[in-house]
């Protein structure tokens, strides 16, 4: 998979959303970036095939892949059902990226990788490849599994430092592709606070704060919407030299590829073109 993937991709909510109105811009949206030269697609918030096929439909050979999938909404053999009809129309583009999400389980006598595990049996007795499926994991246990049982992990709010850690548990084959924010601001203040008020709602979720906690930092760096210290180690901003090497330092960590989400005030599900185009001429030209 990593030599499908490139080394930079697009993060994105606004490429799945599923305004009729907007389907063909989305599309358009999607050709672009293949021409620019990313790898993958990226598709958030509980994304699945279903919001894959119009971008695959819509390009040539760039990676589609969700990001993530939850695990708790759709049943296995509904999710390898899926995966079967659009691989069968787009062989060998799209990836199914699975997770637990962020709320409480469902079943509550059952962990989150002791379900992810579940999942993965139930996509094994469908015939889901496993080179074709990826996990949204952050703590080791979850890496371990991702080293058995999937093509690789696509972890979210990460640092690389953790990266490096990821890395290691790993090893050297499953590919590691960590999503990435980038505030296109070189104002310090402007960009951290734009930072900050994306950053705030995760530090209530303790999936994230305990893998932070994890590597270094400390309960004071969750307060006001988080240190600079968290601020500047899962946020690239700054100068264009800045941005780039601060994408860069994750793949010098140890990743393969990073997807690059855009934060700069604007709504999530928005699609910003001339950001996307000009990070392609900084790290890609």
């Amino acid at each position: 998979m990593k030599r499908h993937v490139g080394r930079y991709g697009i993060w994105s909510i606004g490429l799945r959303a599923e305004d009729p109105a907007r389907r063909s811009e989305r599309a358009e949206t999607a050709a672009e970036l293949e021409e620019l030269g990313y790898g993958a697609l990226w598709l958030g918030m509980n994304s699945t095939a279903h919001h894959a096929a119009p971008l695959l439909a819509a390009t040539r050979r760039i990676t589609v892949g969700t990001s993530i999938q939850n695990i708790w909404q759709f049943e296995a053999p509904v999710s390898a059902a899926a995966f079967a009809e659009v691989d069968a129309a787009h062989p060998g583009r799209f990836v199914l990226g699975l997770g637990v999400g962020h709320g409480r389980a469902p079943e509550p006598f059952r962990g989150p990788v002791s379900a992810l595990a579940a999942y993965l049996d139930g996509l094994d007795a469908a015939g889901v490849p496993a080179d074709r499926r990826v996990v949204a994991a952050i703590g080791p246990r979850a890496l371990r599994l991702v080293r058995e049982r999937a093509a690789g992990t696509v972890p979210y709010l990460v640092t690389p430092e953790y990266t490096a850690a990821a890395r290691e548990t790993l090893g050297e084959g499953p590919l590691l592709a960590p999503e990435l924010k980038v505030v296109p601001e070189p104002d310090p203040a402007r960009a951290r606070t734009l930072a900050r008020a994306f950053l705030a709602p995760y530090l209530t979720l303790p999936n994230y704060t305990s893998n932070f906690l994890r590597h270094g930092f400390t309960e004071d760096d969750f307060r006001g919407g988080g240190s600079d210290r968290l601020v500047d180690s899962v946020f690239a901003w700054g100068t264009d030299d800045a941005i780039r090497d601060r994408v860069n330092s994750f793949l010098d960590a140890g990743a393969d590829h990073v997807a690059l989400q855009v934060v700069d005030g604007n709504p999530r599900e928005g699609l910003p073109r001339e950001t996307w185009r000009h990070l392609a001429a900084v790290l890609l030209g």
